[in-house]
């Protein structure tokens, strides 16, 4: 069996608690809840959820740009250690970010050559000629002019600003880009040269993804497996034409048939679809349980484990759906 390329094991991220100066409990509120997730090399893995899921909050600690409160990220079977740098700068190496807001992720004081060999320098410690040389690289592997390298950032559109970002990202020869809503702020037209440029340069460099989104069409289209979160749990994860053709847990299929399609009137009002619970109150059960359609005593006492339903294939986070 292949070893992961990545792994979360029981990763929580935790906001607030501790005490005031009065001796009093401050409230903690939890992105993200004991989430493991295992990426093998190669692959693309779709990550899909609601707004204040925990998805943006999952990529920043799987980068080391945020610190878990608790459990391991593991790279390549080694586990990173929160507070040692030098593990923190090699995972920088092998694991890179491309942004949502391309525009507002570069440096506006800097100019695009200075902006892709800022990796190059602190992570490879490249010298002059090779730093030059993989400048024509990644600008032809983008398919922009090398002439744009001495331009700044507000001088592009966005879907040209998308594409130094993900230069960016792979200036520092990483094997996992964590893609966080890359197309979501782009037009559609220019979403498909995005997501086109992304699948030619997986196949050019080797590279694995983690892809988050909330369009649902293009998670399909690009994944090779979903997982699906909700309250900073994951609560199904399946191969995308698994998941896609027959979703088992309530969320999931509340989440798709909430998707707008042409011709058909929405099954649900915004208040329903919006309805979360209190992150400083968290219910005691399951966290969907107040929304769901198959909700039994049990579901309201008692938080269920993902579990396999087809082994090692599909998982769910469901005391209601059956096992196989």
């Amino acid at each position: 069996m292949t070893a992961p390329l990545l792994e979360a094991i029981q990763v929580e991220r935790r906001f607030g608690g501790g005490r005031t100066l009065l001796g009093r409990a401050k409230p903690t509120t939890f992105a993200v809840q004991s989430l493991n997730l295992s990426i093998t090399e190669g692959e693309t893995v779709g990550v899909v959820g609601e707004s204040g899921c925990g998805k943006s909050t999952l990529a920043r600690m799987l980068v080391g740009l945020d610190q878990p409160s608790c459990g391991l990220i593991k790279m390549e079977g080694r586990a990173i250690q929160n507070n040692d740098s030098k593990q923190r700068k090699e995972l920088a190496g092998k694991v890179q970010l491309v942004f949502q807001d391309s525009v507002s992720s570069l440096n506006p004081r800097k100019t695009i050559r200075q902006i892709l060999e800022a990796p190059m320098i602190h992570l490879l410690g490249l010298k002059q000629e090779e730093r030059t040389h993989d400048l024509e690289r990644l600008m032809t592997a983008v398919n922009l002019l090398p002439e744009f390298l001495d331009r700044y950032p507000h001088e592009f559109s966005g879907g040209q600003a998308q594409r130094i970002g993900i230069a960016r990202a792979l200036a520092a020869r990483p094997k996992l880009l964590v893609l966080d809503e890359p197309v979501s702020a782009l037009d559609v037209s220019v979403q498909a040269q995005i997501l086109n440029l992304l699948e030619e340069i997986k196949a050019k460099y080797g590279l694995t993804y983690i892809f988050i989104s909330h369009d649902l069409s293009v998670v399909e289209a690009v994944s090779d497996r979903v997982v699906v979160m909700y309250f900073g749990s994951v609560v199904e994860l399946a191969s995308a034409k698994a998941l896609f053709e027959d979703p088992k847990h309530p969320y999931t299929r509340l989440l798709f048939r909430s998707v707008p399609l042409p011709g058909r009137k929405s099954l649900f009002g915004e208040a329903e679809i919006a309805e979360l619970p209190d992150p400083l109150n968290p219910p005691k059960g399951c966290a969907f349980a107040g929304r769901c359609d198959m909700v039994s005593s049990i579901c309201k006492n008692r938080k269920p484990e993902l579990e396999d339903i087809v082994p090692k294939t599909h998982s769910v986070s469901c005391f209601m759906v059956p096992r196989t």
